[in-house]
């Protein structure tokens, strides 16, 4: 009896590897037939997971017919079925009957969760500000206005953590209108959710109008909206714009740097092989690859440390191919200085970003036997995201499991983080498992994990990891950076505002 139990589990869920299938290939032929088999080998009632996998799927293939016959034969209609409707209609740009069947949920007395308001909210961002576009034709804004924008306001900021708005011509009219209200009184959390909802590229004049709006009423040096602004060309690919924001900014105390440099300078000590190489580090991590190079290249004579310092400043900044170069440079001059294991670290984790298997490969093989260094964990995890990244992700699990040292938290995260990038939530669930292991209590991978399996279109699963977190009182913490801003520290949390 348990024998036919568990073969019905496994045929069951081969099945719904095809629905998945279906999805990701975008064959309605392949899903209809997967469907078909379900109805033939599988008595009804059908279990309630499969019936999710079937309205994702017939809802992503934009089949909003079969995918509501469906969920109205399924007998257990939960959440994660509802969900699974709403966000195909939103995929497709059915944003009407995303709304109707949000409100038939309701009316099925199913409460929404976590996944379905970032759903809801794109709709309802459009739909308010085309009414309010409306309004402002029929010049009724004095009446309705104020009501419209602080329904507006409110559904940009419960939208912005989890989606974009895409911006139409009526949406872009009303936040023009909507400028015209702000003017009296200029609103920081406003204007940071307005240029969030522009991150498009169809909305960066919008956006740029904005900007000059911001300038306008004094809000220019800012943290959160200069950070906005960051972001916000960048979404919108214009980097130049983006760069030019940023700068401004002076992020990592640069300026601070160069002036420490020039007092080095006046006291005749930045020929020093130990000053030079901490300036050289330095203008590394800042950012600042041209000023590291002056510096490396003015030392008279140099350390492994030195070394050290300009191929981290290379891979830290992205410039991948200049860190190999420099360290086939470095290795050529062995009778001077040889690379350790920080040097391998940088060079190796330079593969990575440049995608070169073989090469990165090539030096870990020979690390001990050419450099007389022991691979260590942080080896282990750079080769693993070197093969995450290039799309081995077997490669990279198979790796790990004849390694001759136990996986840490790095080498398991890289291999988490690739699951991710190429959706292969199978391996992905194992390499989390692992993680929960080794460090219960962080919310990071719980969060990767549940967005990898929404992302699978496997809202149980999704679901489930986040009722977990909830369940052993795990929180996702607010993210924050630090800024330096005039010589003043800044650590501005997401949601705050200064």
């Amino acid at each position: 009896m348990m024998l036919q139990t568990n073969n019905a589990i496994s045929h069951s869920q081969l099945l719904a590897s095809l629905v998945e299938s279906a999805v990701s290939t975008r064959s309605s032929l392949l899903g209809r037939a997967a469907h078909a088999q379900i109805i033939r080998t599988l008595d009804a009632p059908h279990p309630s997971f499969l019936s999710n996998h079937l309205v994702n799927m017939y809802s992503k293939l934009d089949l909003p017919n079969s995918a509501q016959l469906v969920l109205q034969l399924s007998p257990s209609r939960s959440v994660v079925t509802w969900t699974a409707l709403i966000a195909g209609f939103v995929h497709n740009g059915h944003f009407a009957s995303a709304i109707s069947n949000f409100a038939n949920m309701r009316r099925d007395s199913i409460h929404p969760n976590d996944f379905t308001f970032p759903c809801v909210s794109r709709p309802l961002v459009c739909f308010v500000c085309r009414a309010f576009d409306m309004y402002c034709k029929t010049g009724l804004e004095t009446r309705l206005g104020n009501c419209l924008m602080k329904c507006l306001t409110e559904t940009l900021r419960l939208g912005t953590p989890t989606c974009r708005m895409r911006c139409s011509t009526a949406a872009a009219n009303a936040v023009y209108k909507f400028i015209e209200f702000l003017r009296p009184v200029g609103s920081l959390i406003l204007f940071c959710a307005f240029l969030n909802a522009c991150s498009d590229t169809s909305a960066l004049e919008l956006g740029r109008q904005l900007h000059g709006f911001v300038m306008r009423c004094g809000f220019g040096k800012d943290v959160s909206v200069l950070n906005g602004l960051v972001d916000f060309y960048g979404k919108c690919q214009d980097i130049g714009s983006s760069k030019m924001v940023f700068d401004r900014i002076g992020l990592a105390w640069l300026e601070q740097g160069r002036s420490v440099h020039a007092l080095a300078v006046k006291a005749c000590v930045d020929g020093n092989v130990f000053v030079g190489s901490a300036l050289v580090d330095m203008y590394g991590k800042c950012g600042s690859i041209e000023d590291a190079e002056c510096a490396f290249d003015e030392l008279p004579s140099r350390n492994l440390i030195t070394w050290n310092a300009m191929v981290g400043g290379y891979t830290h900044q992205g410039h991948a191919s200049m860190a190999l170069a420099l360290f086939e440079e470095m290795s050529a001059r062995s009778h001077e200085v040889k690379p350790n294991y920080v040097t391998l670290v940088c060079v190796l984790s330079a593969c990575s970003r440049e995608g070169d298997v073989q090469k990165g490969m090539q030096i870990f093989d020979s690390m001990k036997a050419r450099y007389g260094v022991e691979p260590g964990a942080e080896h282990y995890a750079c080769i693993v995201d070197l093969l995450g990244r290039s799309g081995m992700v077997e490669r990279a699990y198979e790796f790990i499991t004849k390694m001759p040292i136990r996986p840490t938290i790095s080498i398991w995260g890289a291999l988490l983080g690739a699951c991710k990038m190429y959706r292969k939530p199978e391996l992905g669930k194992i390499a989390a498992d692992k993680l929960f292991e080794l460090d219960p209590k962080d919310s990071g991978n719980r969060v990767v994990l549940s967005n990898l399996f929404a992302a699978a279109g496997r809202w149980e699963e999704a679901t489930l990891v986040r009722k977990e977190m909830k369940d052993v009182g795990i929180k996702k913490g607010a993210g924050y950076s630090w800024i330096a801003v005039k010589n003043a520290v800044h650590i501005p949390c997401k949601g705050h505002l200064p």
